[in-house]
């Protein structure tokens, strides 16, 4: 079975470390177990700010490493994501819509699986 991943854009907010309220995290918790209930949850995270990580930047020398927070719009930032099974895309996008969100942005992508490549199987 195909596998997802949803991607949760980063917010201001998220940025800033603001934490999701009782109730969010009650909802939250509640669609994590309906993800899991039906099979399809394979992982899902929240992630810390920028502010508390790192990126390493390939080049022709050796790997650079910048410390966070990162600089621009926090929208081109992930904030979490889930890993998840799903039969389509269309079916992925319909867990995606069940997401209690009252806004913000989820990003959905198929994740490569060995078939996709000339030598798997």
């Amino acid at each position: 079975m195909p596998r997802f991943m949803m991607i949760v854009k980063a917010s201001d907010e998220s940025e800033a470390g603001v934490m999701p309220t009782r109730e969010m995290l009650a909802e939250m918790g509640a669609y994590n177990d309906r993800l899991a209930a039906a099979g399809a949850m394979l992982a899902g995270e929240g992630l810390h700010p920028t502010s508390e990580g790192a990126r390493v930047t390939y080049s022709d020398g050796p790997p650079v490493v910048t410390e966070g927070p990162f600089a621009g719009d926090a929208q081109g930032l992930v904030a979490g994501f889930w890993l998840i099974k799903a039969d389509s895309m269309d079916e992925a996008l319909e867990w995606a819509r069940r997401i209690p969100f009252r806004e913000g942005e989820v990003e959905v992508r198929p994740v490569f699986e060995a078939s996709d490549f000339p030598d798997g199987s």
